[in-house]
C-alpha cells in the first residue's frame, strides 16, 4: 500500500520523494537523489524498493572522494599489517611505485580499463605484472568487502585481463663443475660454514643466515629450523617463524657437515653470520659475502683474478644460493625408495608436490622411450 510520506508536485504534476542511492557525500552524509513517478505514489514506491533492493544486491556504499591510491595505502597498512615485513614490504612497494597515477581517480571510478592500461604500460616486465595483478585484485576484493564497490566489480574489473607471457626461470642443481669448486675452494671459517650448510642440508639463505648456535645440536647430529631474516629497505629483521608452516623442522646432519662447522658454531656466541660491526646480516653485507664466495670458487678452477693477460674467464656465474637448496632436494630424490618424498618434503620444509615435481623430472630424464617402445611391440 501506498505511504503517505511520498508528496504530489501540482507544479511538476508528479509523485516525489529523495531515497539513499547508496553513496555518501564528502561530509560522510547519505546522498540522496529524487525519484519520481507520473502515474502514483504506489508507482513511486516500487521505483524506491528496487533502488533499495539493487543497493543491497550490490552491496556498494562510495566512499566519499577517498581514492584508488588512497584506498590501497589503507588497505596494504590494515589486510597486511599481520604479514611478515618482507612481504607488507612487496605490496607497498608496488602500490607506491605502479599506482602513482591513480592518485586523482576516485574509487568508485576505477574500471577494466586502468587496471589493463597499467599492465601494458609494464608489459616489458612479466613478472612485474604478475606483482600488480596479484595487489590490484586484492585491493579491488576488500574495496567489495568493504562495500565501497559493487559486487559486479570482481566481474567488471577484474576478469579478462590479459597479462604478458612469464617464463620461470628453471630450477636446476649444481653443475658438476660447481660441485668440483664446492670441494676443492678455501674459504674462511663464516664463509665456509655458510656454503656448507646450504649444500649439506638445503636450507633456504634467510634460514641459514638466521641459524645460531644454539639451534645445533652435535650429539644428536641436528640442527633446528625455526627463524628467517628478512631484508627491508629499512634494514633486515629476524622473523621467529620460517617461509612456511612446514618450515619449522629439524635436519640431520651428516658427519662431513659436522666435521666442518663444528669449531665454527661452538666458537659463535649466538647468530651464526654476522656484519663485520657484530650486527645481523644486511642485504648490501650479505652481497659482498656472496660475491667473495663466487670469487672464490672461481679461483679453485684456475681463474685468476689479478692477472692482467690472458685471465682465465669465470667457469662460476650466476649462481645462487637457492640453486644449492635444489641441488639437495634432487640429490635426495635420486636416493627413493631409501627415503620417501614425504620424509624429503619435511626435511625441506615444503611441499611434497614440489618435491614429486623434482622426482618427475629425474623420471623422466633416465626414461628410454624407444627402448620401452621396442620392447613392449616385439612380435
Amino acid at each position: 500500500m501506498a505511504k503517505a510520506k511520498y508528496t504530489y508536485n501540482d507544479k511538476r504534476k508528479e509523485w516525489v520523494t529523495l531515497a539513499w542511492d547508496g553513496t555518501y557525500n564528502a561530509d560522510g552524509s547519505k546522498h540522496r537523489k529524487m525519484l519520481t513517478s507520473k502515474k502514483s505514489s504506489k508507482d513511486l514506491e516500487e521505483k524506491v524498493r528496487l533502488l533499495k533492493s539493487s543497493i543491497e544486491s550490490n552491496g556498494a556504499t562510495v566512499a566519499g572522494n577517498i581514492s584508488f591510491y588512497g584506498y590501497a595505502l589503507q588497505w596494504v597498512e590494515t589486510a597486511k599489517g599481520s604479514k611478515a615485513a618482507q612481504t607488507k614490504e612487496m605490496y607497498l612497494g608496488c602500490i607506491q611505485r605502479h599506482f602513482e597515477g591513480f592518485r586523482s581517480i576516485l574509487l568508485q571510478d576505477i574500471r577494466h580499463r586502468h587496471f589493463q592500461q597499467l599492465i601494458n604500460s609494464h608489459s616489458d616486465k612479466p613478472r612485474t605484472c604478475q606483482i600488480i595483478e596479484l595487489t590490484f585484485k586484492q585491493v579491488i576484493k576488500s574495496a567489495v568487502r568493504d562495500h565501497y564497490l559493487p559486487k559486479s566489480a570482481l566481474e567488471d574489473i577484474l576478469e579478462d585481463i590479459s597479462l604478458p607471457e612469464y617464463v620461470r626461470k628453471e630450477k636446476r642443481p649444481l653443475t658438476e663443475i660447481e660441485k668440483r669448486a664446492v670441494k676443492l675452494v678455501k674459504l674462511d671459517d663464516r664463509k665456509n660454514a655458510f656454503l656448507k650448510i646450504l649444500f649439506y642440508t638445503g636450507v633456504r639463505r634467510g634460514e641459514a643466515l638466521a641459524l645460531m648456535k644454539d639451534d645445533f645440536d652435535f650429539e644428536k647430529k641436528t640442527v633446528s629450523i625455526t627463524k628467517d631474516i628478512q631484508f627491508l629497505s629499512s634494514g633486515s629483521s629476524i622473523k621467529y617463524s620460517p617461509k612456511s608452516s612446514n618450515g619449522f623442522r629439524t635436519i640431520p646432519l651428516s658427519d662431513a657437515l659436522i666435521a666442518e662447522i663444528r669449531p665454527y658454531v661452538e666458537s659463535r656466541e649466538n647468530y651464526l653470520f654476522k656484519t663485520r660491526n657484530g650486527a645481523i646480516m644486511t642485504k648490501q653485507a650479505y652481497i659482498r659475502m656472496w660475491e667473495s664466495i663466487i670469487t672464490s670458487l672461481n679461483i679453485a678452477l684456475g681463474y685468476n683474478p689479478n692477472a692482467k693477460k690472458n685471465r682465465t674467464e669465470k667457469q662460476i656465474t650466476n649462481l645462487t644460493a637457492h640453486i644449492f637448496r635444489h641441488n639437495f632436494c634432487t640429490e635426495l630424490c635420486y636416493q627413493i625408495p631409501a627415503i620417501s618424498t614425504k620424509k624429503i618434503a619435511k626435511i625441506l620444509g615444503d611441499s611434497e608436490k614440489m618435491v614429486l615435481d623434482v622426482y618427475s623430472h629425474i623420471k623422466e630424464e633416465k626414461e628410454d622411450a624407444a627402448g620401452a617402445i621396442s620392447n613392449a611391440l616385439k612380435l
